[in-house]
C-alpha cells in the first residue's frame, strides 16, 4: 500500500512538472508572437510616416482635371495654379515635391488619413470638412456657374437651377452639397469631362462648376456655353492632415507672401491664356 502510494506521488508530481513547462512553452510563445506583432506594427507605422514626406519630400493628393487649378497636357504631368504654389511651399521648405492624382473624394480622404502631406484640388472650406482637416489661408475666390447645352432652353438662368432639375457636379465639391440641397436632383462625376459629354447627350440639365475651369470646359466644347450671372461664390484654400500646425504655419508664411506679391493672380494668368 505504501508502495502505491508513494508510486502515486511520483506521478502526480511528474504530471505537475510536465503541466508547467508546456505552460511555460505557451507563455514564451505567446510573448514572442506579441514581440513580432508589435515589431510589424511598428514598421507599418514607420513605412506610413515616409509616405507622408519624412523622407526630404512633400507629397501633394490633387484631382488633375479642374483646370486651370490642376490640370494636365499630355495625360501625365500635373500642372496649374495649385501646383505652381505648391512648388514655391516645397522650394521655401527645401523639399521635393511629389504630386498624387486621383479622385477628388480620394485626395481629401488621403489628407485625412496622413497619407500625403497636403491636398490641394480647389477645395472649399466648409464646417464640415474642418471638423476632419485643417486649412490654410484663402487664396482664391471662385464664381460657381451654370454650364447648360446651347439653345436647350430647359435651362435659360441660374434661377432656373431648382428643386427638380438634374445637375451635374464634380462628387463631394461644394456644388455636390449646395445643389443637394437645394432639391435637385444631383449626379456625380470624377470628372468635368464625363459630366460635358452627359450634358450633350441630355442626360442632365446642367453642370454646376467653377468659373475659372467651366471657360475651360466651354473653350474644349463648342456645343456648350455658361450662363449670364452666379448660382454662388466660394473661397478655395490648401488642406492638410488635422492637428499638423508645423506644416500649417509653414505653408500659409508661403501662401500669404505669394498673394501680397500678386504671384497668385500671375500663376492664374499664366493658365488661363495658354
Amino acid at each position: 500500500m505504501k508502495r502505491m502510494v508513494s508510486l502515486a506521488c511520483v506521478l502526480a508530481l511528474a504530471v505537475s512538472m510536465m503541466a508547467g513547462c508546456g505552460s511555460k512553452k505557451e507563455e514564451t510563445k505567446a510573448a514572442e508572437t506579441t514581440a513580432e506583432t508589435t515589431a510589424e506594427t511598428t514598421a507599418e507605422t514607420a513605412g506610413e510616416s515616409a509616405a507622408a514626406g519624412d523622407s526630404g519630400k512633400l507629397i501633394m493628393a490633387t484631382e488633375a482635371g479642374f483646370a486651370p487649378y490642376e490640370y494636365t497636357e499630355d495625360g501625365q504631368t500635373v500642372i496649374g495654379v495649385d501646383v505652381d504654389i505648391a512648388n514655391e511651399i516645397a522650394k521655401a521648405m527645401g523639399k521635393e515635391l511629389e504630386i498624387q492624382n486621383m479622385t477628388f473624394d480620394g485626395a481629401l480622404l488621403a489628407v485625412q488619413q496622413g497619407v500625403v502631406d497636403f491636398a490641394a484640388a480647389g477645395i472649399s472650406v466648409t464646417p464640415e470638412r474642418q471638423e476632419e482637416m485643417d486649412f490654410t489661408i484663402e487664396y482664391a475666390t471662385s464664381r460657381q456657374v451654370v454650364v447648360v447645352k446651347k439653345d436647350a432652353g430647359k435651362i435659360a438662368s441660374v434661377e432656373d437651377v431648382k428643386e427638380g432639375t438634374v445637375v451635374g457636379v464634380q462628387t463631394g465639391t461644394t456644388a455636390d452639397f449646395y445643389c443637394g440641397d437645394e432639391g435637385c436632383e444631383v449626379k456625380q462625376y470624377n470628372k468635368y469631362a464625363e459630366a460635358a459629354m452627359e450634358l450633350k447627350n441630355d442626360k442632365i440639365d446642367c453642370i454646376v462648376m467653377d468659373s475659372l475651369p467651366g471657360e475651360q470646359l466651354v473653350a474644349a466644347n463648342d456645343d456648350l456655353e455658361i450662363l449670364e450671372g452666379e448660382l454662388f461664390t466660394d473661397k478655395y484654400a490648401i488642406a492638410v492632415k488635422k492637428g499638423n500646425t508645423e506644416l500649417l504655419d509653414q505653408m500659409n508664411e508661403v501662401l500669404q507672401k505669394l498673394v501680397d506679391e500678386g504671384k497668385v493672380d500671375e500663376f492664374t494668368i499664366n493658365h488661363t491664356t495658354k
